[in-house]
């Protein structure tokens, strides 16, 4: 199977890498449009910030290409925000994979800003879930988050409901960092790599 992890400009593409080699999974880590569109499953992590990294997927071409992968995708962190249609940071719209848009926290008494941390998964639904206990616990840092919606397929509460992981049609999502989230975040990118491909 060919995995690839789609490089630019942002961050966490090396604990990424060490995660698919602790479950023994090879990866190509490539920005190359002929390779990305051949692989069985993409990857597409990120750190950062959200208008800078459009900026870049769009001077590769990457906002196009991403969009139209058929195969199995997962975007995490930023990579599932740039999923999505719209982000308030930067005032940036994003690819639009997902119907929904990301809003900042609000500065709420209490909840500091950005959400760093270990916290709990609910209403959780789909394959990339399977074999999960109940509530489990991943890690985020961010400071932005997805709407709950019709494509949110697990939830998580600080300050706010918000979709902590979204699945539509071939392209799954988490806000949390699976690579770094201990043996749940393994479970699911292992599910994620067993999911079959899709047309």
């Amino acid at each position: 199977m060919k995995t690839v992890i789609i490089k630019y400009n942002a961050g966490n593409v090396q604990s990424v890498m060490y995660a698919l080699e602790r479950i023994g999974a090879s990866y190509l880590l490539t920005d190359d449009e002929a390779e990305i569109r051949s692989a069985d499953k993409v990857i597409f992590p990120g750190v950062g910030e959200a208008s800078t990294a459009m900026a870049y997927l769009r001077q590769r071409g990457l906002d196009k290409v991403i969009p139209s992968l058929k195969q199995p995708v997962l975007g995490t962190c930023v990579g599932m925000q740039l999923l999505c249609r719209y982000s308030e940071e930067g005032n940036t719209t994003c690819m639009g994979v997902f119907d929904v848009d990301v809003r900042r926290f609000p500065a709420t008494p209490g909840f500091k800003v950005p959400h760093t941390g270990w916290n709990n998964l609910t209403t959780m639904q789909g394959p990339l879930t399977e074999g999960l206990t109940e509530n489990p616990y991943v890690y985020f840092v961010h400071s932005y988050c997805a709407d709950v919606c019709p494509e949110t397929i697990a939830v998580c509460d600080y300050v706010r409901p918000f979709s902590a992981m979204l699945h539509r049609d071939n392209f799954y999502a988490a806000q949390f960092h699976a690579e770094i989230s201990g043996n749940v975040g393994q479970r699911i990118l292992e599910n994620f790599l067993d999911v079959d491909k899709r047309t």
